[in-house]
């Protein structure tokens, strides 16, 4: 019988993951001992300077939580700092383009760092394991090495794109992080050659014996506070004293009998449940899966989620969002209504042709006794910053931000920019059924979203969810993986849609996802990543 399963995209955080179930530890445990060693084994996809959100259920009380653990921009952020520096807007509408690139690289490019803060509290509140404990097995990978994946490597060659810096500035630009990703005569590290980061080892060394608040306030706190001052970031020592988690309630909803339970803004659960409120609408397994109806149908209400989370989305704390209307029925059939008719959702953008950088990861723990954590915790992109001797390296979440004055994405102090990372679950009957999450830009809303329909309408397990061609619509043009048959694109074009598609048959958002249906666990592990789901 399966007592535990763990799917994330990395294998050596998986294992770690399943170490920890076997050796008594339970789901909260596993996950954080996991998601450390993502920070070592995928340590442009995620680091203990990021920034995510966390779902916890506990099947005995019922007890359904999200920790919140976004990144908020620098006290000394002024909303006008960078609106004369404005080149263009990602196609996808979740990032600019800045003159000197000053949102997206170097010591200008970070949100305060908040997922360190966010592990512990959950070990603390919900596990049963040290922070010391969970260090251990990422400890071991500093130390002792990995070997590099093909997305490790893949992201270091991802070349310039539409006004997007080349990704292996992020390890070449900063000197302390030439040093530590490239070779002495300054190469890059192939797939299978075994990477060593001492110097993370003795960062996670130093607060398995000093405590998480060495980082915010004690000794490690000011060597971040001096390399900041050093060379012009914008976190100070006040920033980091003030870092804190904002633990939240699901946001829940319903789709075709299923309770749906998502996280609140700034992530992007939101999107979810209107995105699904509309698609409630049609008889999407009778249109057939990924057919030209059923493909222009989902891309519409993903259309119309993108514009109301462009105009109407944002950290609650800043902006009256309209969250009655978002969530009604009654708007989602409205809009259903206007699919139905013909009408084609407009995307509007600021001189677009950028794609958003899609680096981030995801780790989902389950249990027999159907207790979950489902977490998505990322970088952003990376900044390629990395403070002398400390080993990891720090977000670029102000890439996403607004830099024009008065939207709703504007820069603030203290603010938080939108997300869609939505790590979400369903329930059926008051019982798990599916918990799933993905990284990958704006597009994780879109992959988490074809998942459920697959598994829901299509009655697939996870790994065939995870693993069936997608498609996705955050602009006006709809694209397409390779194994979405061309005839339907042909179709789809005959309709009056823009499409491009994609040479690779899998691409991101990276889901993974556990599936809980008559007392019995399947995982998913997307193919596009390096991934499995396992079981113990």
């Amino acid at each position: 019988m399966t007592h535990g399963m763990v799917t994330a995209p990395q294998p050596e955080a998986v294992e770690a993951g399943l170490d920890t179930l076997k050796s008594g530890g339970n789901v909260m445990d596993a996950a954080i001992t996991a998601a450390l060693v993502q920070t070592v084994v995928d340590p442009q996809m995620c680091g203990v300077a990021g920034f995510g959100s966390m779902q916890i259920y506990q099947a005995a009380t019922g007890e359904h939580q999200y920790i919140d653990f976004h990144g908020r921009a620098p006290k000394a952020t002024r909303d006008d700092m960078w609106e004369s520096m404005i080149l263009g807007e990602c196609d996808d509408g979740f990032g600019f383009i800045l003159e000197g690139q000053v949102n997206e690289i170097g010591y200008t490019s970070m949100t305060t760092p908040m997922t360190l803060k966010a592990l512990a509290e959950g070990l603390d509140r919900y596990g049963t394991w040290s922070l010391t404990e969970a260090l251990q097995p990422a400890i071991q990978y500093c130390e002792e090495g990995f070997a590099v994946r093909p997305a490790v490597h893949g992201f270091w060659q991802q070349p310039a794109q539409a006004g997007r810096i080349e990704r292996v500035r992020v390890i070449k630009d900063d000197p302390e992080s030439a040093r530590i990703y490239l070779k002495q005569d300054g190469s890059l590290y192939q797939v299978g050659d075994i990477f060593k980061n001492p110097d993370m080892g003795r960062t996670y060394r130093r607060l398995a014996e000093a405590g998480v608040e060495d980082f915010y306030a004690g000794e490690i706190a000011h060597k971040i506070d001096a390399d900041m001052r050093k060379n012009g970031g914008l976190i100070t020592l006040e920033d980091l004293a003030d870092c804190k988690t904002n633990p939240t309630v699901p946001l829940t909803g319903s789709y075709r009998g299923f309770e749906v339970a998502t996280n609140q803004l700034p992530g992007g659960g939101l999107m979810i449940l209107e995105m699904l409120n509309i698609l409630e609408n049609f008889d999407l397994a009778a249109m057939g899966h990924n057919s030209p109806n059923y493909i222009a149908a989902v891309s519409e209400a993903m259309k119309i989620a993108t514009v109301d989370k462009d105009q109407l989305m944002g950290d609650p704390n800043f902006i009256d969002v309209p969250m009655d209307k978002l969530t009604s029925k009654d708007y989602a059939a409205q809009q259903a209504k206007r699919i139905r008719e013909g009408e084609k959702r407009h995307v509007p953008r600021v001189n677009s042709g950028a794609p958003e950088s899609k680096e981030t990861t995801h780790i989902c723990v389950a249990d027999e006794d159907g207790n979950v954590v489902n977490m998505t915790h990322s970088l952003g992109a990376s900044s390629g910053v990395v403070s002398e001797g400390l080993g990891f390296m720090y977000n670029n979440c102000m890439m996403v931000f607004d830099p024009r004055p008065g939207r709703p994405g504007s820069l603030a102090p203290g603010k938080a920019r939108f997300s869609a990372m939505c790590p979400t679950m369903l329930f059926n009957e008051d019982k798990p059924f599916l918990a799933l999450g993905a990284p990958g830009g704006t597009t994780i809303t879109m992959g988490v979203l074809q998942t459920i329909l697959n598994v829901v309408d299509f009655d697939m397990t996870a790994q065939e969810a995870v693993s069936a061609p997608r498609f996705c619509a955050t602009s006006d043009t709809i694209e397409l993986t390779n194994r979405i048959l061309r005839s339907t694109e042909k179709t789809i074009r005959d309709q009056g849609y823009p499409t491009v598609r994609y040479a690779v048959s899998y691409a991101t958002p990276i889901v993974h996802a556990i599936r809980m249906k008559d007392g019995k666990m399947d995982g998913g592990a997307d193919p596009s990543g390096d991934g499995m789901a396992a079981q113990v």
